[in-house]
């Protein structure tokens, strides 16, 4: 059975993870269903603070459809987006996007300046919170857990 895209997206946080970036992962999914990008975190691979897994997925998407626009296509993303990535979600017409673990400490879209709710905001996607959340939020608490620990 082919895995969902959140699936996917949790095996890109597990990929990050084992590389020591935070485990967050992305998916694009076109209006056909066939995944056009996914990616997990690499800001301290690419010692660049916006390598996040969803704007690493969003440039690839891009990218691969020759356009700036991901119009009609979804993000799948395992954490709340953080302001700066919920900014791009809107810049690429992201028809949908689905997360997993809230962020209240960093998120962007249903915490902090929640982004879409903003009148200067361009387009607003649907939002589908929740998705995989127990799964997702074992992953980022494993993950700092180990780093607190190791301190």
């Amino acid at each position: 059975m082919k895995p969902s895209p959140m699936e996917l997206a949790l095996a890109q946080a597990r990929a990050a993870s084992a590389r020591d970036e935070v485990p967050v992962g992305a998916v694009i999914v076109g209006p056909d269903g066939a995944v056009l990008a996914a990616d997990g975190n690499r800001v301290e691979a690419q010692n660049d603070p916006t390598a996040h897994a969803e704007l690493l997925a969003i440039r690839a998407a891009s990218a691969r459809l020759g356009v700036p626009r991901l119009v009609d296509c979804d993000l799948y993303v395992t954490l709340e987006p953080c302001p700066m990535c919920a900014q791009a979600i809107s810049f690429a017409r992201i028809r949908r996007l689905y997360y997993g673990a809230a962020d209240p400490k960093g998120g962007g879209v249903e915490h902090g300046p929640r982004i879409f709710t903003q009148p200067t905001c361009h387009h607003v996607p649907e939002v589908y919170s929740g998705i995989a959340e127990s799964a997702a939020g074992t992953l980022l608490r494993d993950f700092f857990r180990v780093r607190r620990r190791s301190d």
